[in-house]
């Protein structure tokens, strides 16, 4: 899975990935795989990312929501 969500947050608040790493507590070369889909976040490190840039789980991973009707 690719993050183009979290790559654009990071662009937009001129976040490096050195800088993300350190906020999540991984190493530099484990967010980079992860950043280009070698790796996936765990659910603790998109929550981190998440308030870091103060948006939605969704939105990172790049879910896009449909309507759906509640029954």
């Amino acid at each position: 899975m690719l993050y183009p969500n979290i790559k654009a947050e990071m662009a937009r608040n001129n976040i490096t990935i050195k800088e993300l790493a350190k906020v999540i507590g991984l190493s530099t070369n484990s967010v980079s795989f992860k950043l280009n889909g070698k790796r996936q976040f765990t659910l603790s490190e998109i929550e981190k990312i998440a308030l870091l840039f103060n948006c939605s789980l969704d939105y990172l991973v790049g879910h896009e929501c449909s309507e759906k009707q509640v029954v």
